[in-house]
C-alpha cells in the first residue's frame, strides 16, 4: 500500500448517442421501427497521481482547439466537446491546485482524441509519456492508412515526446501502481491499478469499461469503438478477477452517475 492521493480533474465533457458506448442501446422494433435515441453529455475525466515518486498525469483529455479547427467535423458531429474551450489542461489542472510544471510523468491509457488532446505540452520536455507499445503502433497505422480506427488524430500524439513503451501486459513502474493491458476498445488500452494506505485498491478501468452497464451486465460497447469483441470480453473478466482478489473498486471511463461520486477524489 502507498502513501498516494488521487485527483480527479473534470475536463469537460462529450455529447454523443449512447449506441457508442453500449452496443443495441437503442434498436428498432415492428411496433416502433424508428425509436428516438438517447442523445447525452458522458465525462472526460483525467487523474493526477501525487506519488511519493512522482506527480503523474493519468491521460490528458480534449485538445483546446477540438471546435476550432483541431478535431474533423465528422468526429466533433460524433462526440460534440461542447464546454472544451472552457476546460483546458492547463486551467483544470490549477483549479485543482497543481500547474503543468508540476507534472513528473505522463501514463496514456490510449492515444485516442478525447484522451491524448494535452500531450502537445509536453512536446519536447523530458516528462516520460507511458503508452503501451501495441498502441503507439496503432494509433500511426490508423493515421497513415484508411485502417483501424478513426477515432485517432495525429496531431495528438505526433509529437518530440520521451515516450516510455511499456512492452508486456502487466509493468510496474512506481511502487504499488500497476498498468494492466485491457484489450477489446483498442489493442494497447491499458488500465491501473493502484494499492492505496488509506483506501485499499482501485482499478481504473479506461475505455475498456464505459459504463455500468458495460460491466455489469456485460454489454459490449458500441460495434464502432469495439477493435475486438473476444479480447474486450477477455478483459472484462480480468477485472473482474481483479475486483475479487483484490476487494477493489473499479472505476469506469465515462459513466456520468459514478464520475459525480469519485470527484471528490481518494487519498
Amino acid at each position: 500500500m502507498v502513501d498516494a492521493t488521487i485527483d480527479v480533474i473534470h475536463r469537460g465533457g462529450l455529447k454523443c448517442d449512447l449506441n457508442y458506448l453500449i452496443q443495441g442501446n437503442t434498436l428498432g422494433s415492428h411496433d416502433e421501427p424508428n425509436p428516438d435515441t438517447d442523445y447525452e453529455e458522458i465525462p472526460v475525466w483525467n487523474l493526477v497521481i501525487d506519488h511519493p515518486e512522482a506527480t503523474i498525469l493519468w491521460d490528458t483529455g480534449n485538445h483546446e482547439d477540438a471546435l476550432d479547427g483541431h478535431w474533423p467535423e465528422g468526429l466533433k458531429q460524433a462526440f460534440y466537446p461542447h464546454d472544451v474551450r472552457e476546460h483546458t489542461l492547463e486551467g483544470d489542472l490549477a483549479d485543482a491546485g497543481y500547474s503543468l510544471d508540476d507534472i513528473d510523468a505522463v501514463f496514456q491509457t490510449h492515444l485516442h482524441l478525447d484522451h491524448a488532446g494535452g500531450l502537445h505540452h509536453f512536446d519536447g520536455t523530458d516528462v516520460p509519456v507511458y503508452v503501451h507499445e501495441k498502441e503507439l503502433k496503432f494509433a500511426y497505422y490508423s493515421e497513415k492508412t484508411d485502417k483501424g480506427s478513426s477515432a485517432y488524430i495525429l496531431e495528438d500524439f505526433d509529437h518530440d515526446l520521451n515516450w516510455q513503451i511499456i512492452h508486456q501486459d502487466r509493468e510496474s513502474h512506481f511502487e504499488d501502481v500497476e498498468f494492466i493491458r485491457l484489450p477489446g476498445h483498442t489493442p494497447g488500452l491499458m488500465g491501473t491499478m493502484i494499492h492505496l494506505d488509506d483506501h485499499g485498491t482501485l482499478v481504473f478501468s479506461g475505455d475498456e469499461i464505459y459504463q455500468d452497464v458495460n460491466y455489469e451486465d456485460e454489454v459490449p460497447l458500441g460495434a464502432g469503438l469495439l477493435w475486438g469483441n473476444q479480447e474486450w470480453f477477455e478483459s472484462l473478466q480480468t477485472l473482474k478477477e481483479l475486483e475479487r482478489y483484490h476487494d477493489a473498486e473499479v472505476v469506469y471511463g465515462h459513466d456520468p452517475e459514478q464520475f459525480e461520486g469519485i470527484r471528490s477524489g481518494w487519498s
